[in-house]
């Protein structure tokens, strides 16, 4: 069914992000295959630079099966970001002088409302000559970094517009032209049908948009259930009333790590779960909330994986307090066969926060007993909202008890003292070798140091916006 024609949803998609910000910041990797994610045996792949795809590498591939398709000289590297998030922050302000409803849903990734009164334009005005402004202004802003946009009556058709001609394409889905565009597609492009549900349906014949339109909603309720069925019905006719929310509250804030070989040593797992609480503990002094429940995620050797949780009678932000619950609840976990994962996540968010002596009367909180439990998993929204650390060391998997990766990361950013900045274009055998070049310079030299040179120190990500040396 046609959505209301005065509806202007622009979705932003910035193209191959990570890797595109790697190749702004690293003159050297320019048209070369670059994949940006885990390093280790057991990384994946968060993303892929136009290069790699034509060999077939791919966001949420397994890091080795990339290194199997690429050639020699594709670069791997580890996230920084820091960086990712400055040149986000940069689009996104953009956005918000486009409209006052933007809506950012990642890092990379935005709806903007558009529709008058709310935005600045409507579908009779010349939109796509100004998407292409637009666009212009990002890449300016941004020193050269591209990104897609759809244009539609609804945030699904928008978002399915934005991936149509890519990178830096502009595709309008104008009123009235849902369903011609929508049916012509793959059911996999319905958001909520994953391999598993495109595999059902296709026992039923249906593999396209159209074949799904053609069922009637209490077949799909039949076989999917009242909510999954119904919501299936509704999107295959390209119904979508969502509106663009300028608040996405998150529900939940969590961090986890994919060890290189299996953990079994409990003060190595309880080491980890330190690490995480302090960056946890973090997060909430950013975002001005607090929480209630504690979760700890352990997946086995198996792929088995247990969660436990735990609310507490008070909200905190504390890491030492995130600490002990994380630790008291990885004690009902076997971990004597190993495990391969470790997360640790908090939930029941709120912006307040109440201290934990004061609350010593109605729950003496000297022993684990006292503590109301409950077990059970920390669930994703189906919107999304659930968030997830994105700092550095939650992408990069990790060895513990002894087996720790190399302190320098390739594409680490670094400085030394002699030789200005750069980054990691290697290590091991207790050598770091560095480029040393920057956004605004030719590809530099590279030259190796001793792991531990005085002269060589970590670095912030480089200002792509400074002048050339």
């Amino acid at each position: 069914m046609p959505q209301d024609p005065r509806r202007c949803i622009m979705h932003l998609d910035l193209d191959a992000f990570f890797a595109a910000v790697e190749q702004r910041d690293k003159p050297s990797l320019r048209g070369r295959p670059v994949i940006v994610g885990g390093l280790g045996g057991r990384g994946v792949v968060a993303t892929a630079s136009y290069e790699a795809r034509r060999f077939g590498a791919r966001s949420a591939m397994p890091t080795i099966e990339a290194r199997r398709r690429c050639p020699a000289g594709t670069a791997f590297l580890a996230g920084r970001y820091a960086a990712y998030r400055a040149s986000s922050e940069v689009v996104m302000e953009i956005l918000r002088g486009c409209s006052p409803l933007v809506e950012q849903v990642s890092v990379d990734e935005a709806y903007v409302d558009l529709g008058r009164p709310a935005g600045s334009l409507g579908w009779e005005d010349d939109v796509e000559a100004w998407c292409r402004e637009l666009l212009g202004r990002i890449t300016e802003a941004t020193g050269g970094l591209t990104a897609s946009v759809g244009l539609a009556t609804t945030k699904m058709m928008a978002k399915l517009a934005s991936e149509m001609d890519k990178p830096a394409g502009v595709t309008l889905v104008r009123p009235g032209e849902e369903l011609e565009v929508l049916h012509a597609l793959s059911v996999r492009a319905i958001p909520g049908i994953g391999p598993a549900t495109a595999s059902r349906l296709h026992g039923f014949g249906v593999d396209t948009v159209a074949d799904l339109a053609r069922m009637s909603e209490p077949d799909l309720v039949s076989i999917f259930g009242t909510a999954h069925g119904a919501a299936l019905h509704r999107l295959a006719r390209a119904e979508d009333e969502r509106a663009v929310v300028v608040e996405r509250e998150a529900k939940s804030i969590s961090v986890e790590e994919t060890f290189e070989n299996d953990v079994s040593d409990r003060a190595a797992l309880e080491s980890e779960l330190r690490r995480m609480s302090r960056g946890l503990a973090g997060r909430l002094e950013r975002t001005g909330v607090f929480a209630r429940t504690i979760t700890v995620k352990a997946r086995q050797h198996d792929f088995t994986t247990q969660t436990r949780s735990g609310t507490l009678p008070f909200a905190t932000g504390d890491a030492a307090i995130i600490l002990r619950e994380g630790r008291r609840l990885l004690r009902s976990v076997d971990v004597t066969s190993g495990l391969r994962l470790l997360g640790l996540g908090v939930a029941g968010l709120t912006a307040h926060a109440q201290e934990e002596l004061a609350l010593e009367t109605a729950y003496p909180l000297l022993g684990d007993a006292a503590l109301p439990d409950a077990v059970g998993a920390l669930e994703e929204d189906a919107d999304g909202t659930t968030v997830v650390d994105d700092g550095d060391e939650a992408e990069v998997p990790r060895a513990v008890a002894g087996r720790m990766l190399p302190g320098w990361r390739t594409g680490q950013d670094v400085r030394h003292d002699e030789h200005g900045a750069g980054w990691v274009w290697g290590s091991g055998r207790g050598v770091v070798t560095v480029r040393f070049e920057g956004p605004r310079t030719v590809p530099g030299p590279v030259r190796s140091f001793a792991e531990g040179d005085p002269a060589l120190h970590q670095a912030e990500p480089p200002d792509w916006r400074d002048p050339p040396p």
